[in-house]
């Protein structure tokens, strides 16, 4: 599976839970961090896409995931130990474990598996 596959959904996920925190709280907290990292990661995601449709791999992008999705799980799971409120620290930091040890995993193995050329 290519990061850009969970990255650009993950992504999104991040730019509208932002937009529904400002909207229904008028958190600019959740409207600056949510749309701000899903901005990062939507971004990063593309590139990692177009990197691929040219048989390359996008280090940088996978770099720039990889941060991105351990800062949130850290700064969400500081947030879900001190407020125990499962909706959105938790589910946000739980998410962004994941994705982190995915990146972590694509990183050790090499990054996105080019197909071989077929002739």
């Amino acid at each position: 599976m290519h990061d850009f596959c969970f990255t650009i959904p993950y992504g999104l996920l991040l730019i509208g839970g932002g937009l529904f925190g400002y909207f229904r709280k008028g958190s600019t907290a959740s409207l600056a961090g949510g749309v701000g990292i899903g901005l990062l990661l939507t971004l990063a995601g593309y590139f990692s896409l177009k990197a691929f449709e040219r048989k390359k791999n996008s280090y940088p992008a996978l770099i720039l995931e990889t941060v991105c999705a351990a800062i949130l799980t850290w700064v969400m799971g500081q947030r879900y130990v001190q407020t125990s409120k499962f909706m959105p620290a938790g589910v946000v930091a739980g998410i962004s474990a994941l994705m982190t040890v995915f990146y972590l995993y694509k990183i050790a193995t090499g990054g996105n598996h080019i197909p071989a050329k077929t002739k």
